[in-house]
């Protein structure tokens, strides 16, 4: 088997609450290997969006250790920290996060501009061919106002591409897009991931991860490998607890 490009240990994240601690996640152990597409799932507040941001380094565990093409980024100086994220890992936020001021095609070339990974000359020209990509290529000059929210997240995720980082993580990437938007942006990772770059993306759309390689599945702070099939199942059986529960009288309330 070939060396983790990902490689997470015994992760923990707790916070501190009013109520006294809350664990999110309880010990994760996780490898991902260079060129996987691999989605992850889960109930809402189960912990996905928490398991990004310890992935990228937006925000640090309470334990373990996270290493990602070999850099140990559990520790790493701030700092550093966003220098290595600007070059090596493109973000696809689930709410866009464009910045209003700039154009569409200033949007995507600002990572670009951050990390000097083209030359100045070829910026612009990188970031219109992958404004083509998605076919919005038009709106390039508009501000990111003028777009509806489909158009939006095109413009986020080809952002996310513009310095050829070796890993991409999305947050519901496609949760703005239509089906065929949605489609051809999963396609596109999937060509991505046969050229070697790494793909790990949180959705909850179902339908569209049949063929995904590889299925996580986060529940109670806890991941592991899955399948669609014994995800559903495992869904039903909540739901058949939960109606039994409430036929009991253990729950007051008889809504669902």
């Amino acid at each position: 088997m070939t060396e983790s490009f990902i490689h997470v240990k015994d992760l923990v994240k707790t916070y501190d609450t009013p109520a006294g601690p809350l664990n999110v996640l309880r010990g994760i152990n996780l490898d991902i290997h260079k060129g996987d597409f691999a989605t992850l799932i889960g109930p809402s507040g189960s912990g996905k969006s928490t398991f990004l941001n310890m992935l990228t380094g937006v925000d640090k565990p309470s334990s373990g250790e996270i290493e990602v093409g070999g850099v140990g980024i559990t520790h790493a100086a701030q700092r550093k920290l966003t220098k290595w994220r600007a070059r090596n890992i493109g973000i696809v936020f689930q709410f866009f996060q464009l910045l209003p001021t700039l154009t569409v095609v200033e949007n995507v070339m600002a990572p670009m501009d951050f990390a000097n990974v083209w030359k100045p000359k070829e910026r612009r020209s990188r970031a219109l061919e992958l404004l083509d990509r998605f076919g919005i290529a038009d709106q390039a000059d508009k501000t990111p106002d003028m777009l509806s929210g489909g158009q939006q997240q095109r413009v986020a995720i080809a952002r996310a591409l513009a310095n050829n980082p070796p890993l991409i993580v999305g947050d519901e990437p496609t949760g703005n897009l239509d089906r065929m938007s949605a489609t051809n942006v999963f396609n596109f990772f999937s060509e991505l991931a046969e050229q070697g770059t790494t793909i790990i993306i949180v959705t909850h759309d179902r339908e569209i991860v049949q063929n995904v390689p590889k299925l996580f599945e986060l529940v109670d702070g806890t991941i592991g490998q899955t399948t669609l099939t014994a995800a559903a199942a495992r869904r039903t059986q909540e739901l058949k607890t939960l109606r039994t529960r409430f036929a009991t009288g253990e729950f007051k309330s008889t809504r669902l």
